[in-house]
């Protein structure tokens, strides 16, 4: 491709010193940060038309893949209907409208499972929320989370018309649909009811966009007489709060990355207020579900990657905690859920997330026991279950060619009853395609993971295109997904992998602990040893491997291009994290103090400055040639701010070596989005073609070779 015409927008040099431990960095592009200023919007609007021009030609192309993602989708279809109380709850989505339709039926007892068509209702269905009557006239819409009053009779969703993450309350009547009060406006994420279902519990943030209060609001009431709950002073720690399958617990999480604290409000008795399970203990991190009058906690105290114990919930604290299960060889627990019966067990395995079942047997417990389910690089996880005395479970499974697939899961007999998978139009045969593990090695020895999906056609003889994907932060993991958005790239003979670098939580907790703070380092080199492990052993050519990652991904690829910029001929970074040490120098930025035991504390720290600058994408842009940069951002992200993405695109141009004709910088903003991008599953699916056609355009794959 070459893009001779359209001049990329050089923005004004505008020098500002930032001065921390005796070492200055001129910042030529902070002017920027302001999207107040004319001359900002100005220039990413010039950005845009400049990105629109170069990709021109490619529109052809985006507008196959668009089509054939959504000649792939089932566009009129429905989730499984899951009882809670006396309704069904299931969603709607249809034809030719961009959100789906939150819906309940009613449950009559004895009623098994409804199994409602598509295109009609089922008897007595009522639509709890309809995304495209609520989307009507905005640029943006988006659902922060949707919670049922106690009886049931009363919904409150949290909507987003920016992109800021920044939520308006909408309280409503569910058989009538009247809306009862729209005035709670500016909040964070989760909404508890009170019993009696007349008021509410949120969250507020702060001006670093911090969850750090917890207020009380009655319905109808002017939010000027809400009461608070709650405030976290501490700025290392976010707030967030749940409520229990029982509606008796209000449950009040603090946490910051390495330490943990849970406070729990019964809503019967609300006079008698909070009380802690356990107060905070530097580098104790736990979890907590309640079964009855016994608290489940999985913790981090005796073992790196987590023990689950018990204790009485009248007495919580870590001197009541008895052992309950001890996480096997390689095995990191997460989680657990309670139910009359059993207690189901999340943990990650051999690299996978897969769930195990504790029976419950007098007052005690069983043998842990295995789900019936397995197969190559499958995910296994538990679906919706509100039910507490339920003993059929819905169970989820997929992998990289296997399209998801919901089960029934009888517990007493094992038996597995399939629900529902994932229609994928046009035929979809999963022997068409191949999938595997690949393990590469960093320059300090470790054994880093590829997953690999590719045609079964394809070979690994040195000629493949291959997009290798990554993330590596926040013990973040990646596990194995259907997509039909991939179909587009497997069908034109490319080779997808994805990089399980230190910093994620693939292979447990410790490989989350080596890829952070001083350790940061390993998680670019993991992916620096896994795109070269690609091209030794033939499944990728040395010319043709592109790689993508965002935010936090986008800081890896940001920091891997400037390590090894012959490697790759084009990347994308979606929301880029890549001006990352000037953000995490400033306190007052969003989710900055939260950070530093994430990245370490370069203010107050100076070796943590001088490792952090060491690998900052945007202080190490060298003059070398380096590959084709498509870097996408939105105007309204309030966790990467636009201006990192800007300024580094800057950068980028100002001192590569590249011949930015044949390797061009590019930089695309949404101007109405957050750090989700753009709102409505076409706007979606647009957004990926536009991604997909770019990638697939530098790799040489544009043509269809298998299939279609």
């Amino acid at each position: 491709m070459t893009t001779n015409g359209p001049s990329a927008p050089q923005a004004k040099r505008v020098p500002h010193e930032r001065i921390h431990h005796g070492d200055v960095f001129v910042d030529d592009y902070e002017w920027l940060r302001d999207k107040s200023d004319p001359e900002v919007i100005a220039h990413l609007n010039a950005e845009n038309g400049y990105t629109d021009a170069v990709l021109a030609p490619q529109q052809e192309l985006r507008d196959r893949i668009f089509a054939e993602i959504k000649g792939r989708t089932k566009e009129t279809d429905l989730s499984i209907p899951v009882r809670d109380k006396d309704w069904w709850y299931y969603a709607r989505t249809v034809e030719g409208q961009q959100y789906g339709i939150s819906c309940r039926a009613p449950y009559r007892e004895g009623d098994s499972r409804p199994v409602p068509t598509p295109e009609a209702s089922l008897p007595g269905e009522q639509v709890l929320l309809d995304g495209n009557v609520e989307a009507a006239g905005k640029d943006f819409y988006s659902v922060g989370g949707l919670a049922l009053s106690p009886d049931q009779n009363r919904l409150a969703a949290l909507m987003d018309f920016e992109g800021d993450e920044r939520y308006k309350i909408s309280v409503r009547t569910i058989s009538t649909g009247e809306v009862l009060e729209e005035s709670v406006t500016g909040v964070g994420y989760g909404l508890v009811w009170a019993a009696d279902g007349e008021s509410y519990y949120y969250t507020r943030v702060d001006e670093a966009w911090r969850p750090f209060q917890v207020w009380h609001h009655v319905v109808g009431e002017d939010p000027s007489a809400d009461t608070l709950l709650f405030t976290e002073e501490d700025a290392s720690y976010w707030v967030g709060i749940g409520g229990t399958h029982d509606d008796r617990w209000l449950v009040l999480s603090l946490g910051s990355k390495d330490t943990a604290e849970f406070h729990l409000l019964d809503l019967q008795d609300v006079e008698a207020g909070l009380r802690v399970v356990q107060p905070r203990t530097p580098g104790l991190d736990y979890d907590i579900e309640i079964d009855g009058q016994r608290l489940y906690i999985v913790h981090n105290r005796d073992r790196v990657d987590y023990d689950v114990s018990w204790a009485p919930l009248a007495t919580p604290g870590i001197e009541h905690w008895q052992l309950l299960l001890e996480g096997g060889e390689g095995e990191r627990l997460m989680g657990v859920s309670a139910f009359r019966d059993f207690v189901l067990v999340g943990l990650r395995s051999g690299g996978l997330a897969t769930v195990k079942l504790l029976p419950k047997e007098g007052d005690g417990f069983g043998v842990l026991r295995d789900l019936p389910f397995s197969g190559e690089l499958m995910s296994v996880g538990v679906g919706a279950n509100p039910t507490y005395e339920a003993t059929t479970l819905m169970v989820a499974t997929e992998s990289f060619v296997e399209p998801r697939s919901v089960y029934d899961w009888d517990t007493t007999t094992d038996e597995v009853t399939l629900l529902k998978r994932r229609e994928v139009l046009g035929g979809h045969e999963p022997s068409d395609y191949q999938q595997h593990r690949l393990w590469a090695t960093a320059p300090d020895g470790a054994q880093v993971p590829i997953s690999l999906v590719a045609h079964k056609d394809v070979e690994a003889d040195g000629t493949n295109p291959v997009l290798l994907y990554g993330y590596g932060s926040y013990e973040s993991s990646i596990d194995p997904y259907f997509s039909v958005l991939r179909l587009s790239l497997l069908q034109r003979g490319v080779v997808f992998a994805i990089a399980h670098v230190r910093g994620g939580g693939e292979m447990g907790r410790s490989w989350y602990l080596d890829g952070r703070l001083e350790h940061k380092r390993n998680t670019f080199d993991d992916f620096v040893a896994c795109g070269r492990h690609l091209v030794d052993t033939g499944w990728a050519s040395p010319d043709r491997l592109a790689a993508e990652g965002g935010s936090a991904g986008g800081l890896l690829i940001g920091a891997v291009i400037n390590e090894a910029p012959e490697l790759f001929c084009a990347v994308v970074t979606q929301v880029p994290f890549v001006d990352a040490l000037t953000t995490t120098l400033d306190p007052s930025m969003p989710l900055t103090q939260g950070e530093w035991e994430e990245w370490g504390n370069p203010l107050a720290d100076a070796e943590v400055y001088a490792y952090m600058k060491s690998y900052a994408p945007y202080e190490n842009v060298r003059a070398e040639r380096y590959p084709a940069v498509l870097a996408t951002t939105s105007l309204n992200d309030t966790r990467v701010f636009f201006v990192e993405p800007a300024k580094w695109v800057q950068q980028l141009r100002r001192t590569v070596t590249s011949d930015q004709s044949e390797r061009p910088i590019l930089l695309k903003t949404e101007m109405v989005a957050g750090h989700g991008g753009v709102s409505g599953r076409y706007e979606s699916w647009k957004e990926a073609a536009f991604e997909t056609a770019y990638l697939l355009d530098r790799l040489g794959a544009t043509k269809i070779v298998y299939g279609g």
